[in-house]
């Protein structure tokens, strides 16, 4: 008999393969010559306009300066302008609920749209906390697969999912940890297949667009939300990510201008009053105020881009196989021999930290986070293709070690 409910216990046998890889990450603050690239932490200084940003609006300018607060207005107002620039549709301030980073978004929008054991699709490989936030609401995930060589949205794999319990799809581009990123005739072909289903089942089907990496593209890469080709859309998003301050909890649930007027009205009246429901999910006050510096900030993506290259190239060119990503700050990889816990593994012998893609569910391949500095890059590296080809994969690092001395300078 455990203490715990049932929607407890399976939210924690979900979440148990991350948390027991975060507690010895963590372990790494022992390990002085540890070379971190697991999660999206940052390894540098803050951005400087982030610190200003929060230390300008720190000082109280009235009695009620760090009263309670639900979304603030002015936040509100800078949101909706922003991203209807970014996304060409006519959002207004009250699309916007002002939330708790996308977790918080996230659990906002399921809020508002589900019931107790209704089904929401998941992609894989796909983001290892979407299962157990849903099982934690009492809600079912259904494994949709992505394309497995390229891992392109797979519409077909996502409609032989749907099920007449079926409530929402949930959707994330550019995608954790693939770091692809979806065009706009997927949304379209996406949305035919929703809006067929919700008829047929007689219940509509909602789908929720996850965007934390929006903003991080490589390229020039362009950007298409799924908001601008199916109505009944709902947009997460989160400043941790382009401002890499993950700890600082800030984010949006954002509703398609495109929806419905009698829905949309609908939800507007109730993103309020369930923001307080599941617990007061609203972002302190002084990250709000400080809405308008941060919407203006990001990493700086030429040196993102340059970790990228550097990493891609010098991995790919030993044998690897490696997925180019098109945005994030991740790179995803096959590991060699196949087995990424024992590939990750023997790399921590060496003090280099990847993560395993058994936290996605993928035992065969690994990630690697691009928020490491150069420097950890070019000492990483070497180690990462001499472990490689003990695995069977490639076996000549020298014109790693070459190229490395080269460049490095």
């Amino acid at each position: 008999m455990t203490a715990m409910s049932a929607r407890a216990v399976a939210a924690k046998a979900a979440v148990d393969v991350v948390t027991s890889f975060f507690g010895r990450i963590q372990a790494l603050a022992d390990d002085e010559h540890a070379l971190d690239f697991t999660f999206g932490n940052p390894h540098e200084m803050a951005l400087p306009g982030l610190p200003a940003a929060l230390r300008a609006q720190a000082e109280p300018r009235t009695v009620n300066w760090f009263a309670y607060k639900s979304s603030e207005r002015p936040a509100q107002e800078v949101v909706a302008s922003a991203l209807s620039g970014e996304l060409g549709l006519a959002f207004e301030p009250d699309d916007i609920a002002m939330t708790q980073g996308a977790f918080g978004a996230m659990s906002l929008a399921f809020a508002l749209l589900c019931d107790a054991g209704d089904e929401v699709v998941i992609p894989m490989p796909g983001w290892f906390c979407y299962e157990p936030m849903l099982y934690a609401a009492d809600l079912t995930p259904v494994r949709a697969p992505l394309e497995p060589e390229t891992f392109d949205l797979d519409v077909d794999a996502i409609a032989r999912a749907l099920t007449p319990r079926t409530r929402v799809v949930v959707v994330n581009s550019p995608a954790n940890p693939t770091g692809r990123v979806y065009p706009r005739s997927a949304w379209d072909a996406l949305a035919e297949v929703l809006e067929q289903a919700s008829r047929t089942h007689g219940r509509r089907i909602w789908l929720l667009s996850d965007e934390p990496y929006r903003r991080i593209r490589f390229d020039g890469a362009g950007f298409a939300s799924p908001a601008g080709s199916y109505p009944w859309t709902l947009i997460d998003y989160s400043y941790g990510k382009v401002l890499l301050a993950p700890g600082q909890r800030l984010g949006y649930l954002a509703l398609s201008p495109l929806l419905p007027a009698a829905e949309r009205n609908e939800l507007r009246a109730a993103m309020f009053p369930l923001g307080l429901a599941i617990g007061w999910g609203f972002p302190d006050a002084v990250m709000q105020y400080a809405v308008p510096e941060l919407e203006t900030l990001s990493l700086d993506m030429a040196e993102l881009t340059r970790k990228r290259d550097r990493l891609y190239g010098a991995l790919t060119q030993a044998g690897l196989q490696v997925t180019r990503p098109e945005g994030t700050f991740y790179l995803w990889g096959r590991a060699p021999g196949g087995d990424a816990v024992a590939f990750c593994s023997a790399l921590e012998q060496r003090h280099v930290y990847v993560m395993p893609g058994t936290l996605f569910d993928q035992p065969e391949h690994f990630r690697v986070s691009l928020t490491a500095t150069m420097s950890m890059i070019e000492q990483a590296l070497p180690h990462l293709v001499e472990v490689a080809a003990g695995f069977g994969g490639p076996t000549d690092a020298a014109p790693l070690s070459r190229v490395s001395s080269r460049q490095s300078g």
